[in-house]
C-alpha cells in the first residue's frame, strides 16, 4: 500500500512533504482549494489548484505563470496570505501552490455569518487590508492586485487577523507606470480598468468597495441585474445603492475618498492615515498590539531569568561573491555575538542546484541561530545572489520524468533526455521540446513535471572568529 493511501491522502506534492485530502475549503472558477497537511511541521495548510487547459497555452504563458509564482514566492507581510512552495503537474495538466490555511474562510463569508459587528472591527480590518496594499504598491516596481474583494480576503477569526489571498492575477509593472489588461470582478472595478490604463490605484478603488460591503453586507451594485449594467454605472461615475444607505456618516465619506476618480484617489499609504481608521480612546486595540502586564519581577530579576522578549536581535550581513568557472556563489556571513566578536562563515551556493530557503534553513540549524526566521535570511541571500545574477530564477528550472512504480507511489527521476543535464534554463526547455507558438493545450508539456521550488542540497560551511 502507497504513502498516498495509508494516510488518507488524494495525493501528494512531488517531495511527498505535503498530502491533500478530498474536503473542498473553496471553489472558484479555475481554482479549488483542498485542506492539506506538511509532514514536516505538521501544520494543516491550504492547497490550491488551478487547471492549466483554461490559463496555459502556451511557452509564453509559462513563463507568465513562473514570473507570478516567483512574485508570490517573494511577498512577506503580515497582511498578505503566505506562500509556501509551488509545482506544475503535467500528467494531471494542473498548477498547485501550497498557502497558509485560514479556516474562517473569507471575509464576506465571515461577514453573512457574523452579522453583528462593531464599527471599530470594521475599522480593524480595514487597517489590516490598507498596510497589505501600502506592502504591495511599495515594491518596485509596484504590484497591483488587480481583483481585491472580500472574497479574495481570509480570515483567521479567533484572532482577528485578515489577510489578502489570490494574488495570481498581481501584475508587476515592468518598466512603466501602468498596464495593460483588464481582469478583475465589474462590482469592484474602477472605471479606468475598462480603459486598459491604470495604475496601483485601482486596488484603493476596490479597497473602499470592501469596505462598502464589509459595513452593509451587501454587494456593490445589488441593485443591478447584470455586468452591463454594473459597467453603465461605473464608467458614468454612479455609486452603487449601497453607499447611500450607510448611516456612519465619517464612514461615507470615508469610502467615497476611495471611490473618486483616479486623477484624486488617495494611494493607500496616505489613506492610511485618514482619521476615520485612528483608534479612539475607548477603542480595544487588535490583541497583536496590546501591551504586556506588568511583570511581578523588577528588572534585574528579569534580565537575570532572561525572560524579556526585548533583546537586541542578532546582527547579521550577507554578501556574496560569484565564481564564474563554476556557476557558484560563496556567501559569507557575518554574525556579531554578544561578547563584541564576530564569525565569518561562508557558505557555498550553487545556482544550479541550490534554493535560498534551504540554505537558509541549514544556517539556522548549523549555527543555532535562534533570533531569525529561514525566510528572512532566504530573503537577504536571494536579493545578495539577484544582485550578483539577475537571471538566476529562471536559469533554474529543474526538469523531472515520471517514472511509474508497481510497488509504490511514483517517485521523480531526473531526466537524461535531449537535454544534457537535469537543470535547464527556461528557454532551453522550450527549445528542446521543439515549441514553436501556440499549441494545443498542454500536450508540449506531456510526461515533464516542471518544479518552481528546487529540491535541497545540504550547505557546507566554514568559519573563522575574528576578535574585535
Amino acid at each position: 500500500m502507497s504513502k498516498t493511501d495509508r494516510a488518507g491522502y488524494v495525493e501528494t506534492d512531488p517531495t511527498a512533504r505535503y498530502g491533500r485530502f478530498e474536503e473542498v475549503l473553496g471553489k472558484g472558477a479555475m481554482k479549488t482549494v483542498y485542506k492539506a497537511i506538511d509532514e514536516l511541521l505538521g501544520m494543516e495548510v491550504a492547497w490550491n489548484q488551478v487547471k492549466l487547459n483554461e490559463v496555459l497555452r502556451s511557452p509564453e504563458d509559462l513563463q507568465r505563470l513562473y514570473s507570478e509564482v516567483h512574485l508570490l514566492s517573494t511577498l512577506n507581510h503580515d497582511s498578505i496570505i503566505r506562500f509556501y512552495t509551488s509545482w506544475i503537474d503535467v500528467d494531471h495538466k494542473t498548477f498547485n501552490f501550497i498557502t497558509e490555511m485560514f479556516t474562517s474562510g473569507t471575509l464576506r463569508e465571515y461577514r453573512k455569518k457574523y452579522k453583528h459587528v462593531d464599527i471599530r472591527a470594521i475599522k480593524n480590518w480595514a487597517r489590516q487590508i490598507l498596510r497589505g496594499l501600502v506592502y504591495l504598491h511599495g515594491n518596485h516596481p509596484p504590484v497591483i492586485h488587480r481583483d481585491l474583494k472580500c472574497d479574495n480576503i481570509f480570515v483567521n477569526g479567533h484572532l482577528g487577523q485578515v489577510k489578502i489571498g489570490d494574488l495570481g492575477l498581481a501584475t508587476i509593472l515592468r518598466g512603466s507606470q501602468s498596464a495593460h489588461s483588464v481582469i478583475g470582478t465589474p462590482e469592484f472595478m474602477a472605471p479606468e480598468l475598462y480603459d486598459e490604463n491604470y495604475n496601483e490605484l485601482v486596488d484603493v478603488y476596490s479597497f473602499g468597495m470592501c469596505v462598502l460591503e464589509m459595513l452593509t453586507s451587501e454587494y456593490p451594485y445589488s441593485e443591478c441585474v447584470n455586468p452591463a449594467q454594473i459597467y453603465k454605472k461605473v464608467t458614468s461615475g454612479k455609486l452603487p445603492g449601497a453607499f447611500y444607505r450607510i448611516q456612519d456618516l465619517e464612514a461615507q465619506r470615508f469610502i467615497g475618498k476611495c471611490l473618486v476618480n483616479a486623477s484624486k484617489r488617495l494611494p493607500a499609504k496616505e489613506l492610511l492615515l485618514d482619521p476615520f481608521l485612528e483608534c479612539g480612546k475607548d477603542e480595544p486595540l487588535p490583541l497583536g498590539k496590546l501591551g504586556r502586564p506588568k511583570p511581578f519581577l523588577n528588572d534585574k530579576e528579569m534580565e537575570k531569568l532572561q525572560l524579556s522578549d526585548d533583546q537586541t536581535r542578532t546582527d547579521m550581513t550577507i554578501t556574496g561573491k560569484l565564481n564564474p568557472e563554476d556557476d557558484t556563489i560563496f556567501l559569507k556571513v557575518q554574525i556579531a555575538d554578544k561578547d563584541g566578536s564576530f564569525r565569518n562563515i561562508y557558505f557555498p551556493f550553487d545556482i544550479l542546484n541550490d534554493t535560498p530557503f534551504d540554505v537558509a534553513t541549514e544556517m539556522v540549524k548549523e549555527l543555532e541561530i535562534t533570533d531569525w526566521e529561514p525566510f528572512e535570511i532566504a530573503n537577504m541571500i536571494e536579493w545578495e545572489i539577484s544582485a550578483l545574477v539577475p537571471n538566476w530564477k529562471t536559469e533554474a528550472y529543474h526538469t523531472i520524468n515520471y517514472q511509474d512504480d508497481d510497488d509504490g507511489p511514483q517517485r521523480p527521476s531526473h531526466s537524461h533526455s535531449s537535454c544534457s543535464s537535469s537543470h535547464t534554463s527556461l528557454s532551453g526547455l522550450i527549445s528542446s521540446h521543439g515549441i514553436n507558438g501556440v499549441t494545443n493545450g498542454c500536450d508540449w508539456l506531456q510526461g515533464m513535471m516542471i518544479f518552481l521550488m528546487r529540491p535541497a542540497l545540504k550547505a557546507l560551511h566554514t568559519q573563522e572568529h575574528i576578535p574585535t
